[in-house]
């Protein structure tokens, strides 16, 4: 399909909005900087920007703990989510979300989610809402592939097919659930393989590219607006830095020789490479992106930095309905 130059330059921006946030996240908490633990989303840039380009503020998603990268990607502003990761009250959440659970619903952002595979049965209820309103809307619910053995993935799987409900399931496979080599914890190779059992398509992306992740996601949006409901995308892609913040805890789970291989098909550099090649954007202008961003996310840094710690006697607000 024909994509215009001005979806590939936002395309190109969201990328490098999320890569300089998680970048500049993940130096603040190797220097102790940030509470808590950081999942960081560097590497998978192009499957929230792929998809992300193509949903509205009325268009719902859920996330992972992984998931700074979806709603910078769902227009998140720098400022409220470095002050949730601080756990300042001028955050998205008031400081009480903090990294594994922000959400904005002015966004469409149900959440981030602490735990795994709890996303999809939410996203389903989302579903529903759209399809019982008759809403031109989807909802898409991003996990990964540990989480594709839980069973609330196989019950929102299931119920999504039987309702024919406005759902995509966009699994990003990074290869490992924590520090598990996919081959250690499934029987498959292929995660969209598991759609078949659903009567649903289940499609395999290449999670580095993200012409081919919007491509796929126009085809699924399109089948689920036509009502014949949810399209199972399984991204193949890869975490640059370890499963907790840029470093981890040190263990030998993976090689650096595997790492390196997948580097060199970086997402923002094989798309910076191709938008050069096509005319629509040159090296030097991509680089000129990539300062002016820092500058923002510099900017949010110390806007987080500056605001005051939640009060104390706020501490019970907005736990109990």
């Amino acid at each position: 399909m024909d994509i215009d130059d001005p979806t590939l330059l936002d395309i190109h921006l969201r990328m490098v909005r999320i890569r300089t946030f998680e970048t500049e996240a993940g130096r603040l908490a190797e220097a102790g900087k940030i509470p808590g633990a950081l999942h960081l989303y560097v590497g998978q840039e192009a499957i929230a920007a792929g998809v992300m380009s193509q949903l509205s503020n009325q268009d719902w998603i859920t996330s992972t703990h992984r998931g700074h990268g979806h709603l910078i990607a769902k227009g998140g502003e720098y400022g409220p989510m470095f002050a949730e990761l601080f756990g300042k009250a001028t955050g998205y959440c008031k400081g009480k979300g903090g990294s594994m659970h922000i959400s904005n619903m002015d966004l469409g952002m149900l959440g981030a989610n602490g735990i795994v595979g709890a996303g999809p049965p939410i996203a389903v209820g989302a579903a529903f809402s759209i399809k019982y309103r008759q809403a031109d809307n989807v909802a898409v619910t991003f996990f990964g592939d540990g989480a594709s053995n839980e069973g609330s993935f196989h019950e929102a799987a299931n119920m999504a097919s039987l309702y024919k409900l406005p759902l995509l399931l966009v699994c990003e496979n990074n290869g490992y659930g924590e520090y598990t080599p996919q081959e250690s914890h499934q029987a498959i190779s292929d995660v969209a393989d598991r759609a078949a059992g659903y009567g649903m398509p289940g499609v395999v992306v290449d999670g580095m590219d993200a012409i081919a992740v919007y491509e796929s996601t126009h085809a699924a949006i399109e089948r689920a607006k036509s009502g014949d409901g949810p399209t199972l995308l399984e991204c193949k892609t890869y975490r640059f830095f370890d499963h907790v913040g840029v470093r981890g805890m040190g263990l030998s789970y993976r090689s650096d020789e595997e790492l390196a291989e997948w580097q060199k098909r970086d997402p923002i550099h094989m798309f910076e490479a191709s938008l050069d090649e096509i005319d629509v954007l040159s090296l030097d202008q991509a680089q000129a992106i990539h300062e002016k961003v820092l500058a923002d996310v510099q900017e949010g840094i110390k806007f987080a930095e500056d605001s005051p710690t939640p009060d104390p006697s706020t501490l019970l607000d907005d736990v109990y309905a």
